[in-house]
Formats: C-alpha cells, structure tokens, sequence
C-alpha cells in the first residue's frame, strides 16, 4: 500500500510552514489542494507558496488556469493521482497540503464526483446571486446545502445544475472509490483567539504585499464577474476599487470573512474522524514516524 501524508487546517493556521519543514525531513514533495491557488496571477489573496518557498521543496498543481478558466474537482483529482503516483515512483512520500476539504476528500478517499452538466443552464443559474442559489438549493438537497460554502457562486451553481439536471440530490450522486493508498491526514489545531489574530496579521500583511494591484491588474485582464474572483480577499478589494467601500472597510471586511470562512472549514474537517489533530506541531515529527512504521498494517494513528 502506497503511503501519503496530508497536512490541512483553516485558513492562516500554518499549513505551508509545516509542510516544508516535514516534507525536508521526511523525504517530500507538496501537492496543493486548494480550489484558489491552482488559478495564474492569483498569487497575494490565496497565500500562494512564493517561489522562495517553492525552492525548498517542489510544489505542484499551482497556477494550472488563468482566472478566466475553469477546472472540476473531477479533473483536479486526476491530476493529484498522477502527481501522487510520479512522487511515490522517485521513492518520495506526496504531502497533499491546503484547506480545501472538497478536494482533499475527492483525493484521499476517492470521491467520484457527478459528470458535467448543461452550459445553458449554468449560463442560466450563474445570473442568479449567491443568495438565491443557496435558497435554491436548500430546497433540492438540504444535506448538501449544510456543508457547501454559501459565498462560493462556483460551488452553489454546480450543486444547484447538478439536482436540476439529475432530478435528484447532489449529496446523492458523489460515489465513493477505495483509493490505492493509504493516507495520514494531519490537522493543525488552532484556538480562536489566535487564528483571529494570525488572520488579522496576515491581512495586514497582504495589504502591504501588494494585494490591491494584484486585483486591479487581474479586473483589468478579466472581470470582477468571474467565479475565481468572488472569493475572500478578491470580492472587498473589488468592492474598495468599484467604489463602493473604503479601503479601511474592504480590510475590515476581509478580516471577518476570511474569519467566517477558516470556521467553515474547521466545521468541515472536524466531521472527519479520520483527521489527527496536532495541538503542538512538534508532535507532527512522532505521528508521521508511527505512520511510517505502521501504516502497511492498517492500524489507526492516535
């Protein structure tokens, strides 16, 4: 049984870091599974790896599409297994790195996802706003509707086309496939206080870095309308340069979504029972050697 490692947790609570520091140790290579980072020029707001970073270790399935540009959770899962199976084949250990619980499920347990639907109903449903998507949703499957970020126009219009055109819920439509490898899924554990203030630094941060040319040029190129720019950090710059806000109201802003979205995920991920919390990283080094020894045996890490 082939062996992965997959590092996740909430937005700003250290997943790169770490994933550097272990994959030096532990003979690795980093796949990002993020449904933001795999976008071209969308580098400040998705806290992209930099290219330093990147030097360390080799990081993959980044910068795959321009914004303007669309990618499945199906397509991106073939890509990842390709990428996995390339690793392992070098006799290095893939370390599947991000906050993306989608894709980390489509991944590590191999979710089979519905095929692609209509154009003209997705032309269709993507005039709705966020709002009336979710509400449409909540009535075709409300199951579904209880774990999808109701932000993500990509995601509700791909749920809401998914129950139209089926006829039946898209909870009920997600196969699972026994993957060929066995994986630790190590989550990083951060209390509220400080993940409020890591993410208040790093929007600060962000701000300094240049985020506001980065959506000025990307609006220039494409469209504040794409799916890709409706995301934390895009959407309240969009609306400081459209006008409608002020800067020090787009950050403010920012700070309490992005908030908002780290505990969706926190959520998400503590539904997974398979998940080994780490509330020292230090431990990160014990569990992953335990993996190592033990996991041919399918015996459970604690």
């Amino acid at each position: 049984m082939k062996k992965v490692i997959a590092i996740i947790g909430p937005t700003a609570s250290g997943k790169t870091a770490l994933s550097i520091e272990l994959a030096k140790k532990f003979s690795g290579e980093i796949i990002c599974i993020d449904s933001r980072t795999m976008y071209k020029g969308m580098d400040i707001a998705t806290a992209k790896p930099t290219l330093k970073e990147q030097q360390f270790i080799p990081h993959y399935l980044i910068d795959l599409v321009n914004p303007g540009e669309t990618l499945t959770v199906s397509e991106f899962k073939s890509l990842a297994k390709d990428k996995i199976n390339e690793i392992i084949s070098r006799g290095k250990i893939p370390f599947l790195v991000g906050g993306s619980g989608l894709y980390l499920d489509s991944i590590v347990y191999g979710f089979e996802m519905p095929p692609e639907g209509n154009p003209a109903l997705r032309l269709q449903l993507e005039k709705m706003t966020n709002e009336e998507l979710f509400e449409k949703l909540k009535k075709l499957d409300p199951v579904h509707a209880q774990k999808i970020d109701s932000k993500n126009p990509r995601r509700l219009v791909r749920a809401v086309e998914v129950c139209m055109l089926t006829g039946k819920p898209f909870s009920k439509q997600i196969k699972k496939i026994k993957p060929d490898f066995k994986t630790l899924i190590l989550g990083i554990d951060v209390a509220k206080e400080k993940l409020a203030s890591k993410i208040s630094s790093r929007v600060d941060m962000m701000i300094k870095d240049g985020l506001v040319d980065e959506v000025r040029n990307l609006s220039e190129k494409y469209s504040y309308n794409l799916p890709a720019m409706s995301s934390v950090g895009y959407r309240e710059i969009n609306s400081y340069l459209l006008g409608q806000i002020s800067l020090n109201e787009a950050i403010m802003q920012m700070k309490k979504n992005t908030l908002d979205y780290a505990r969706r995920q926190i959520t998400w991920f503590k539904k997974n029972k398979d998940i080994v919390w780490l509330t020292n990283i230090t431990e990160s080094d014990e569990k992953i050697k335990k993996f190592a020894k033990k996991f041919a045996t399918g015996d459970q890490i604690k």
